[in-house]
């Protein structure tokens, strides 16, 4: 038997556009990591289209896997459980768990590479409205109306397009589930998928008659079988572990635990939401879990996700859930969402004249782009005498749901907008437009948190993850938006992995009497100490930000008033 000091626990994320793994120690420490590149197909006509092959993600996944084990040096047998996390996307198999085509067109239903329909699909709109029209009670665990990117209005595309016997010869997965599965063999489904993307409401399962007011009838009929019944809440041990065939392909032991995974946010929550902060050298002191309920975690990548757990149930508008078992038995979880934050700031900075410039400008300096924009900016600020930022683009405003809000109007239909426009298109008003999205993401988040609290939670910080937490002008704007320090993790990339890591590890304690504590435990053990910004802006910039955010909820109204009366006339 192996000692405790040779246990190790693998973290497996699966991304918008790539897969990672990273090996973890018991005290969260990583040992290596690896990352692949996923394929995700677009449609030129369509922009509403992201497609993905399971097949390409498992590859990815392999591959990320045996290139761990073999820069760690550690062996195979030491690797005492696997946690998957992924993002929240549909993936079709048959019951075989072949991959089914899910693209528009005579294949679609027939065998085909292409099988995951991505959460920003968004093709699926027009199903979003037939099951807002329904006006059933499972909305009410979604905020009050279901999003296009959630799983059952994307199988019920399939399923108004798909001849019928190929339907009846789907199965579906959220993606983390599709992953426990491959390696696993067991169908299995995760809470965490099912009663966040598929409207499984918590304490009640399946509800069969709004199934069959919607038109999915046939799930009623078998059983729900295609969607999963045999559920399990985050980290709990899926079948055998590891099968024969999927250890061969990830150079691992048959049998190694594998837990019950989680979206990828979920994942963030975990990796970010117990940790310590250092400050003037000092680390905050351990808390208890009842203190992660003032605790909003921030998921920020592509896009950005935002958790907050809770003990009793939390209704709040345009908001999803309140979610019941999500990651602890018994807690429940609200999930607030901007779905585009990272790709948006990459949309303004690569759409501008000025981009190419500003590349060749950081290759010349060997820098970043960002620190060019931000020196840029920096620059603009002393030359006109600016107290801040926010002074330099006081005029200027941006409203950032240039692909539709998720919350906390939860309205797809939304579009990006900017006033204050001018006749430039030089570098400083690249650097200009890119202070203004940074603040609109800053603004939309206060909206959010604001909700939230408004509804009954009590947020008191933000703990950030993924990609955009090393953007340090962002971080500064959340604080001084928010009003609420902000904690960044020791490492900005591996939170998320991280927490799948921990939901291996989970899966080695066999019946813990209290599995929330349990949990708990772990996560504070394998969470480093991050670092805290606090709230700085001065009074003038104070009294900025809360006029830009007046006016940014205005701009909402007035958006939706406008649309009322195109429309009025158009239909």
């Amino acid at each position: 038997m192996a000692s405790l000091e040779a246990s190790y626990y693998l973290g497996i994320d699966v991304g918008t556009g790539s897969a990672r793994a990273a090996l973890v120690k018991l005290d969260g420490t990583v040992l290596a990591s690896a990352s692949q590149d996923t394929k995700t197909w677009r449609d030129p006509a369509d922009h509403h289209i992201f497609e993905q092959s399971t097949t390409d993600v498992w590859n990815s996944i392999c591959t990320t896997v045996r290139e761990v084990i073999t820069r760690s040096g550690v062996s195979p047998k030491h690797v005492k459980g696997i946690g998957f996390d992924a993002t929240c996307s549909l993936a079709v198999t048959n019951w075989e768990g072949e991959p089914i085509a899910i693209t528009r067109g005579p294949q679609l239903g027939e065998l085909g590479e292409r099988n995951i329909v991505l959460w920003a699909d968004h093709r699926a709109e027009k199903e979003a409205d037939l099951i807002n029209a329904t006006g059933s009670s499972v909305l009410d665990y979604v905020g009050g109306s279901i999003s296009l990117e959630m799983e059952i209005p994307k199988i019920l595309w399939l399923k108004r397009l798909m001849p019928a016997d190929r339907f009846d010869r789907c199965q579906f997965f959220d993606l983390p589930d599709f992953l426990t599965y491959r390696a696993t063999g067991a169908r299995t489904r995760s809470l965490c998928s099912l009663t966040c993307k598929c409207t499984y409401v918590p304490g009640n399962g399946w509800d069969r008659a709004f199934m069959s007011q919607i038109g999915l009838d046939s799930f009623v009929q078998n059983e729900f079988a295609a969607l999963g019944t045999d559920v399990l809440t985050a980290g709990k041990p899926v079948g055998d572990g590891l099968t024969v065939r999927a250890a061969a392909e990830l150079g691992l032991e048959p049998g190694t635990p594998v837990g019950s995974g989680v979206i990828d946010a979920y994942a963030g929550w975990l990796g970010t939401i117990a940790a310590r902060h250092e400050e003037g050298g000092v680390v905050s002191p351990s808390v208890s879990s009842n203190d992660s309920c003032h605790r909003l975690a921030a998921v920020a990548g592509t896009s950005t996700c935002h958790l907050v757990q809770s003990k009793e149930g939390v209704f709040v508008g345009g908001v999803w859930g309140p979610y019941k078992d999500a990651v602890f038995p018994g807690w429940w979880m609200n999930e607030g969402g901007q779905s585009s934050t990272g790709q948006l700031i990459d949309f303004i900075i690569s759409t501008h004249p000025a981009h190419q410039e500003l590349k060749d400008l950081a290759k010349d300096q060997n820098k970043n782009i960002h620190d060019v924009l931000r020196e840029t900016l920096e620059g603009i600020r002393q030359g006109e005498g600016a107290e801040s930022w926010t002074e330099v683009i006081a005029h200027t405003h941006f409203y950032p749901d240039l692909h539709g809000n998720r919350s906390p109007i939860a309205d797809p239909r939304m579009r990006g907008s900017i006033v204050g426009l001018t006749l430039d298109s030089s570098l400083h008003d690249l650097a200009r437009k890119y202070a203004l999205a940074l603040e609109a993401i800053a603004l939309q988040t206060r909206h959010i948190v604001d909700k939230l609290n408004d509804a009954g939670h009590s947020i008191r910080a933000l703990y950030l993850s993924g990609s955009q937490a090393q953007n340090a002008a962002l971080m500064r704007l959340l604080a001084n938006v928010c009003n609420m320090p902000v904690v960044l993790p020791r490492s900005h990339a591996a939170s998320v992995v991280l927490g799948a890591a921990m939901l291996g590890r989970f899966a080695t304690v066999r019946d813990p009497p209290d599995p929330a504590a349990a949990l708990w435990d772990i996560m504070q053990e394998m969470t480093p100490p991050g670092t805290v910004v606090r709230p700085a802006a001065g009074e003038r910039e104070k009294r900025l930000l809360d006029v830009k955010y007046r006016i940014f909820l205005e701009s909402i109204e007035i958006q939706r008033r406008w649309r009322s009366q195109i429309d009025a006339v158009a239909n």
